[in-house]
């Protein structure tokens, strides 16, 4: 992968809420959306990588749940995902970001195991799309519109990234939702979203602390409303600060 400077506005205030221990909720009960200061619901999904993951046994850990949106509409997967992946797992590789935080990163698709490996090995091509879109070869011909569009593209992806699919199995765990059972009883699945119809989450995050409690939950209102890398860093020292 390569790196270059980034910034981006700080989006939305989060609520940081400081409640006392409470065990993570049982998977046997339904499933439903969960607000901040809440318990966790366990939940158990296999991981593309091998194996499986609870919850339950990450006590201890803080975990930092990511639902990418997946397909923007059908056939065609959301670029700022695997962006938002790339650099995640940049920043974890140069400053132990797991290591340092006592964190786990999970990613969380709402598909079968055949549909995330399309997804996984979709990276080199979504940011070569990416960099067409910033550099197109016709820049000088473009109109008002389209030069608008480039720079458009600019802010959204201000950083340059490349990751093989073997880089991106590498980086986190990716949790296999096939049935949508924990996609859907969080209530972000949906086939309805941002002026598409595909089969899609509302691409959401959320930090889970040691003790099972939601601390912090960010839903988009449109795909490229993420919150932005700094922000997630400086709300992670907050709960150092304030466990």
């Amino acid at each position: 992968m390569r790196r270059s400077s980034f910034l981006l506005p700080l989006l939305l205030a989060v609520t940081l809420a400081v409640y006392p221990a409470t065990n993570l909720a049982s998977q046997t009960s339904v499933l439903r959306p969960v607000t901040v200061g809440s318990p966790m619901p366990d939940i158990t999904l296999p991981v593309y990588q091998g194996g499986e993951v609870t919850l339950s046994n990450l006590r201890g850990t803080r975990v930092m749940l990511v639902f990418p949106r997946g397909f923007s509409r059908p056939g065609s997967w959301c670029h700022v995902c695997p962006y938002q992946f790339a650099e995640l797992a940049d920043y974890d590789a140069t400053s132990d970001f797991r290591e340092n935080g006592n964190l786990e990163i999970l990613y969380v698709l709402p598909y079968d195991r055949e549909t995330v490996g399309e997804w996984i090995r979709a990276f080199p091509q979504l940011f070569q799309d990416i960099e067409d879109r910033k550099n197109p070869p016709n820049a000088a011909a473009l109109d008002d519109a389209g030069r608008a569009r480039v720079e458009r593209s600019k802010q959204v992806y201000p950083k340059t990234f490349r990751m093989e699919p073997e880089e991106v199995e590498q980086a986190f765990p990716t949790l296999v939702d096939e049935n949508r059972s924990v996609s859907s009883g969080l209530g972000l699945f949906t086939t309805d979203w941002s002026g598409s119809n595909a089969e899609q989450n509302i691409p959401t995050i959320m930090i889970i602390d040691e003790d099972g409690i939601l601390r912090f939950k960010y839903m988009s209102q449109n795909t490229v409303d993420r919150p932005p890398l700094d922000y997630l860093v400086w709300f992670l020292d907050v709960l150092n600060v304030n466990p």
